[in-house]
């Protein structure tokens, strides 16, 4: 069977840079900058894209495109005989499959505030209010299941329309507008009374707020944002790697990407802060940001309804981008692992995925006795934990010491392949660099990462 292809380079490019555009972007990133200095940790977090996420990306794609094949036969295809490197296959695919457990709830939960904002199901409520609304769909396993399976299906389905047809077209079109409505966005908060203190908040470096958490933890936290949020180490780059053609050089692909990454993540701070300081609310992390902070906001606004469904449409179409990614590359390994047609692979992983997705689900109300890391905690942050801090980061050193050493595929074979074509170059002389500092700066922050 011959090899599908993605339709145009900037299908790929849009793919690609939709894996990496998460949720995280928007909930974790202005908070993190915020907390840790404003323009001071987006300039460590640029240097460290550039000198750990981006060498990094061009060996998932390098082995991708060498390949041909999906994570768990791309390795097998490029190691030596008797070597063990395909067994990571085996992680890589565990971690695809544990990443949408809860990723797919998630993305239920925007769309169904995205339901909840188009028909001015917040008008009229207050702080507690709009927090009683978001744990109500929480304590809700009829409200949680119905969208997540809403959002399983939908991923599968794109899926099964085919590579070009399906997973590009969509991807594409989403894309374009997740560009378009963020700009839009990040426009009407500029112009809010007082926003413009918090932008200074946000893009000024601040000295004085980075000593108070500490240069060494702002290093850190930087260097985690920027590598973990282009989602290398599942393959989840290497599948669109397998799909393209060897007439451009895989930096300057990889720099286009990080790029768009880091433009949505920057701008997702120029939305949250300048309404943020507008209305005298402090900015927070993670869900309580996206679902009992920002309504609020936007109950305020004048126009409120339609800038939160507006809001709510870029974030479904931020977590639909990781999804669609995600489930070609589950997809696509169930068609190279056991020869089953596309649409075989997609019938029988939307039984799995939905059944995989449930726990998630009941961890908030069933189950919610079940609390893996301590008080508090549920399914989903054990989920994360294990993808984020031990499937994530040790694939992502798996990529690189396949790439550098003589052990794996070797250096020669991984610039020989990143070389491949027009565009910027990968410099021969990064090989010492790769070779020895990288993997310490990898290896640091995944024992940090469980330490914390």
């Amino acid at each position: 069977m011959e090899r599908e292809k993605l339709g145009s380079r900037m299908g790929f490019i849009l793919l690609s840079a939709g894996c990496a555009i998460g949720i995280g972007n928007v909930w974790r990133f202005p908070y993190i900058a915020g907390m840790y200095g404003g323009g001071m940790f987006v300039l460590f977090y640029l240097f460290f894209l550039v000198i750990m996420g981006v060498p990094v990306m061009t060996m998932e794609f390098a082995v991708g495109r060498a390949s041909r094949k999906s994570i768990i036969k791309s390795f097998s295809e490029l190691e030596k005989p008797g070597q063990k490197w395909h067994l990571h296959g085996y992680l890589g695919m565990a971690g695809n499959y544990l990443l949408m457990m809860f990723y797919t709830s998630v993305a239920g939960w925007m769309l169904y505030y995205f339901y909840q904002m188009l028909t001015g199901a917040f008008i009229g409520k207050d702080k507690e209010q709009v927090a009683g609304m978001f744990q109500g769909m929480l304590e809700s396993p009829a409200i949680l299941t119905t969208v997540m399976v809403i959002v399983v299906a939908s991923g599968v389905l794109i899926c099964s329309l085919g590579l070009q047809k399906g997973v590009e077209r969509i991807t594409k079109v989403m894309m374009s507008l997740l560009l378009l409505i963020i700009i839009i966005l990040a426009i009407r908060s500029m112009t809010l009374p007082d926003g413009t203190e918090g932008l200074k908040f946000y893009l000024l470096p601040d000295v004085q707020r980075m000593r108070e958490v500490g240069l060494t933890e702002t290093i850190t936290a930087a260097m985690n944002q920027s590598f973990f949020s282009l989602s290398l180490g599942i393959g989840s780059m290497a599948i669109f790697g397998s799909y393209i053609g060897k007439d451009r050089t895989l930096l300057g692909e990889s720099m286009n990407i990080a790029i768009l990454d880091t433009f949505v993540a920057l701008v997702s701070g120029l939305i949250i802060f300048p309404a943020c300081f507008s209305f005298g609310i402090s900015p927070d992390m993670g869900p309580s940001l996206i679902f009992i902070t920002l309504p609020n906001i936007f109950n305020h606004m004048a126009g409120g309804r339609i800038w939160g469904t507006l809001f709510f449409v870029f974030m479904s179409f931020a977590a639909f981008s990781t999804i669609i990614a995600v489930f070609e590359n589950i997809i696509s390994c169930g068609m190279d692992l056991f020869c089953w047609s596309r649409k075989k692979s997609c019938l029988i992983n939307l039984i799995a995925l939905t059944l995989l997705s449930l726990p998630c689900v009941f961890g908030f109300n069933i189950w919610s006795d079940f609390q893996p890391l301590g008080d508090g905690s549920t399914v989903l942050d054990l989920e994360d934990f294990v993808v984020s801090n031990v499937i994530l980061s040790i694939g992502a050193l798996v990529y690189l010491l396949f790439c550098v050493t003589r052990y794996g595929w070797g250096f020669d074979n991984y610039l020989k392949e990143a070389n491949t074509g027009d565009g910027m170059k990968v410099p021969k002389g990064i090989r010492v660099y790769v070779t020895y500092v990288l993997p310490v700066l990898l290896i640091f922050l995944i024992l940090k990462g469980w330490i914390a």
